[in-house]
């Protein structure tokens, strides 16, 4: 019977990558308690002043999903790691916003380690993080898209592995060398 939501998700974003926007309205109420898992996972590590919810990041994301062309996915995971994508730049959008509405003030930190899954302490600065990912992303795309997926969609090892089609064994590896380059960058 679990295998049922799996295939009519699947069935549902060949159907939305294909053009049929009938297909998102019915794929989300079947994603969405994921989604909102992943947000919810971001914004407890948001500043205390940001007015965007949990509720709203996956609205957005939404809302971008059925605002642009369909994006052309492969299967489940390929589709919740073009989300965490989507996430990570909404909340770039944001925290740039709130940069500016502050003049250069403190932006949000976030912690960049292993203990970043159990941890709310601040530490790293979202902006200089996007920055730095961008550069990574330069010298190995692969990498970068490991620290995308885990940090910003807070999928675990063996979903990202699924994600990028590579061994979990490869993930944590790049997850690890991708942390020690950020680190480097950011120190």
């Amino acid at each position: 019977m679990a295998e049922e939501p799996a295939k009519d998700i699947t069935r549902l974003l060949h159907a939305w990558s294909q053009g049929d926007d009938g297909a998102l309205a019915s794929l989300m109420p079947l994603v969405y308690d994921e989604l909102h898992r992943s947000a919810h996972f971001h914004m407890a590590r948001e500043a205390p002043d940001n007015t965007l919810q949990t509720t709203a990041l996956v609205n957005e994301v939404y809302l971008r999903l059925v605002g642009g062309q369909p994006v052309p996915v492969n299967d489940r995971a390929h589709f919740f790691a073009v989300c965490a994508t989507m996430m990570r730049r909404i909340l770039i959008d944001v925290a740039r916003g709130r940069r500016s509405l502050k003049r250069g003030g403190t932006a949000e930190h976030l912690p960049l380690d292993d203990a970043i899954l159990v941890s709310n302490t601040p530490r790293v600065d979202l902006l200089d993080l996007d920055e730095a990912l961008t550069s990574l992303a330069a010298v190995d795309r692969r990498q970068a898209r490991v620290i995308e997926l885990r940090f910003f969609g807070g999928l675990s090892v063996a979903e990202t592995a699924e994600a990028l089609h590579v061994s979990p064994e490869t993930v944590q590896r790049d997850w690890r060398l991708a942390r020690e380059w950020l680190m480097h960058e950011l120190a």
